[in-house]
Formats: C-alpha cells, sequence, structure tokens
C-alpha cells in the first residue's frame, strides 16, 4: 500500500495543479466573455475572442518546438502558469478592449508553450505502467473542468463582479505554479548548452521532426486521423448553437441544459473509465471510443427534438473519455521524449491551419446548402475516419504499438 501512494503522489500533484489551471482556463473564458460584452455590447466582438487562439498558434507554433525540447519543461510550465497570473490579473485594469485582445494573445502563447511542456512532462514524470491510469483521471479532471470552471465563474461573478472574478482566477494560475514547484526535474540540460533559436536551428528541427514522422507512419497516420476527426467535431461544434435553435427549434434554455447533459456524460465515462481502466486495453479504448463518439454525432446530425439531440450528446460526451484517454497513452508510448514538443507542435500547428480553413469553409457551405445537411456530411466523414482508424488500430500486425509495459 504505501509503495502505491508513493508512486502516485507526484502524479497527483501534476493532476491538480494541471485541473486547477483548466478550471482557471473556464472561469476566464466565462469572465472575458461577459467582460468584453459588457464594454462593446457587440456580438462580434465576443466572437473575436475565439479567432485569438488558432492564430496564434498558426504563428508560434512554428519555433516553440524547437525551444521547449532543449530546455526544462517544468521550468517552462512554471513560468507560463506565473505569466497567465500576471495577464488575468491585468485585464480588469485594461482600459480598452484592443488592449484585451492584445493580453489575449500573450495568453494564447502561454497556452502554445505549455500545451508541448505539459504533454512531455507528463510522459516523463509518468512511468508507463500507470500512464493509461493517470490519462483517464486526467480526462476525469478536465471533463470536471468544464462543469465545475463555468458554475464557479457565474457564482463568482454573482457574488461579487466579473473584475474580482478575474483577479480571484489569477490565483489558481499561482497555486498550480506552486504545486509543480514541488514536483521532481525530469530534464538534466547543462546551462547555456541549449542552441539559440534561429531560423536555421527551426529549420533542422522541423527536418528531424517530418523524418521522424515518415520513418514511423503509422503513429503518424493514426494520430493525424485522430485530429482529423477532431476538426470535424469542431467544425460542428461552432454550428451547434444555430443548428439547436434554428433547425431544430429548441430555445437558450434548452441548449444550456444540453451542454451540462454533456459535460455530466463526459463525467460519468471518465469516472468509470478511471475505475476500470486496467481491465480495458489502449486499442479498445481508442475503437470503442471512436465509433461511440462518432454515433453520438450522428444521433445529432438527424435529430428533431430536444430528447435525440441529448441522448446523442450524452453518448458523444460519455465515450469521448475513452478515446482521448486511449489516443493520448498511444502518443506518449511511442514519441521519443526528447522530440516530443516539437513533433507535439507541428501535429497541433497542422490541426490549427486546418481547423481555420474548415470552419470558414464550413461556414461559406451553410449559406449554400441546408445546416442540417452540412452536419450530417461532416458526420458522415468522420465516420469514414472513424472506420479507417478501427480498421488501422485492429491490425494485427501493428498490435506491439499497443503496449502498455
Amino acid at each position: 500500500m504505501d509503495n502505491i501512494i508513493i508512486s502516485w503522489k507526484n502524479p497527483i500533484r501534476l493532476l491538480t495543479s494541471v485541473g486547477l489551471a483548466r478550471v482557471g482556463d473556464f472561469i476566464y473564458l466565462v469572465a472575458i466573455n461577459i467582460l468584453v460584452f459588457q464594454m462593446t455590447g457587440s456580438a462580434a466582438a465576443v466572437a473575436g475572442l475565439w479567432v485569438i487562439g488558432p492564430m496564434v498558434n498558426l504563428l508560434t507554433k512554428f519555433w516553440t518546438g524547437s525551444f521547449i525540447d532543449y530546455r526544462s519543461k517544468r521550468k517552462i510550465m512554471i513560468i507560463t502558469y506565473i505569466f497567465r497570473a500576471f495577464l488575468v490579473f491585468c485585464i480588469p485594469f485594461s482600459p480598452s478592449i484592443w488592449l484585451i485582445y492584445l493580453i489575449l494573445v500573450f495568453l494564447s502563447v502561454a497556452q502554445s508553450f505549455f500545451q508541448p511542456s505539459s504533454m512531455t512532462y507528463t510522459t516523463q514524470l509518468i512511468p508507463k505502467e500507470i500512464r493509461k491510469r493517470f490519462n483517464s483521471i486526467n480526462s476525469l479532471t478536465s471533463s470536471g473542468a468544464f462543469i465545475i470552471g463555468p458554475a464557479i465563474a457565474g457564482a463568482l461573478i454573482l457574488v461579487t463582479n466579473v473584475n474580482i472574478t478575474l483577479v480571484i482566477n489569477s490565483v489558481a494560475f499561482l497555486l498550480a505554479a506552486i504545486l509543480l514547484l514541488l514536483l521532481p526535474e525530469t530534464d538534466n540540460f547543462e546551462k547555456n548548452t541549449a542552441p539559440k533559436l534561429s531560423f536555421k536551428q527551426i529549420k533542422d528541427d522541423f527536418t528531424v521532426s517530418i523524418t521522424f514522422m515518415r520513418e514511423n507512419s503509422y503513429v503518424a497516420f493514426v494520430y493525424i486521423s485522430f485530429l482529423a476527426t477532431t476538426i470535424f467535431t469542431f467544425a460542428m461544434d461552432t454550428q451547434e448553437v444555430v443548428f439547436t435553435q434554428l433547425v431544430v427549434g429548441l430555445t437558450e434554455m434548452d441548449y444550456s441544459m444540453l451542454i451540462s447533459i454533456t459535460g455530466i456524460g463526459a463525467i460519468v465515462g471518465a469516472f468509470l473509465v478511471s475505475i476500470f481502466t486496467k481491465g480495458i486495453s489502449i486499442r479498445l479504448l481508442i475503437i470503442t471510443g471512436i465509433i461511440m463518439q462518432t454515433i453520438g454525432y450522428l444521433i445529432y446530425a438527424f435529430s428533431w427534438s430536444f430528447l435525440s439531440i441529448a441522448t446523442g450528446f450524452v453518448i458523444l460526451g460519455f465515450f469521448n473519455t475513452f478515446l482521448n484517454t486511449g489516443i493520448v497513452t498511444f502518443y506518449q508510448n511511442n514519441i521519443p521524449v526528447d522530440k516530443m514538443g516539437r513533433i507535439t507542435s507541428i501535429f497541433q500547428l497542422f490541426q490549427s491551419s486546418v481547423q481555420i480553413i474548415f470552419v470558414l469553409l464550413v461556414g461559406a457551405v451553410a449559406e449554400l446548402i441546408p445546416l442540417r445537411l452540412t452536419i450530417i456530411i461532416l458526420s458522415i466523414c468522420m465516420l469514414v475516419v472513424a472506420i479507417i482508424i478501427t480498421v488501422a488500430v485492429l491490425h494485427p500486425v501493428k498490435k506491439g504499438y499497443f503496449k502498455e509495459a
């Protein structure tokens, strides 16, 4: 029993740190949407908030991996937490909407550094034998943040105001940074040995990453296929409010309930996976997750009532954790940690690029053909990719890629 407690001491600290930051992300997301709308009264100004993240990713992902892989991932995570705490603290004191947009740009830059660093540090810190369970619990904290974050934001705004909520929010990031200080260092870089960030260095690192993907085409194919499904879901999610209200005829209250139902489904799914994860293989997690999530979106695409959409949302929310736990564990087990920052950044660059193009394309297509048909086409495309992933994962020759120890 003591060995189990010792082996999980650092993972629990990491989970608590990341969980606090995720709740903080949702709190400031809700608060800043309200603040911008209060300042401008413009729906377009609020919509502009959602464009900043993908645009910043396009500008930063070319070089963040080169920076991350040659430096301490733990220190980068701590610095980004402190930086985010400072920026969120500054938002209430910003006199103009343009300054708030600028702060959000810097917040997105911090996220661009944090995500690849976090993936690599987690892989270094968590032993391969418990990665699957760790990832399932991590999904549970993510799903919990999805429900708890907006709820806390709403309560704080109701009791205080938006500005005080953002100040309190900054404390969450500082606490997350303190917890990381308690975790061990996993990198042993000599001081001043990291190469200078230059165009040549970025180009060489980009070549190294692309070469690795070519030499490990199966791993790259499975993960890129997974990213393709996330792009389809992202495109459908951007039209979610319009689809549920104008096509199906639901109210704003109905839509709010649907979001809550999806979150509850995700929490229940994550809870069950975290309990029974030892008996579920990585392959089964991926296959079950991708097929059932796709079925959820298909039900949603053909829905005609609140009950039918709720059924689809519960299914996709419940099985999303299966997919994420399986695919993240597969990724961590097959990407070398010394290249993970660069490779993760390139995958995210691809994802952001295609997301922006796809969302614009879907928006344009929705003006030409009925929105329901657009959603149906996207869900069928997602089904095709899900079948391809299933066939690839079940290939008997490739079972070595899914070993857990």
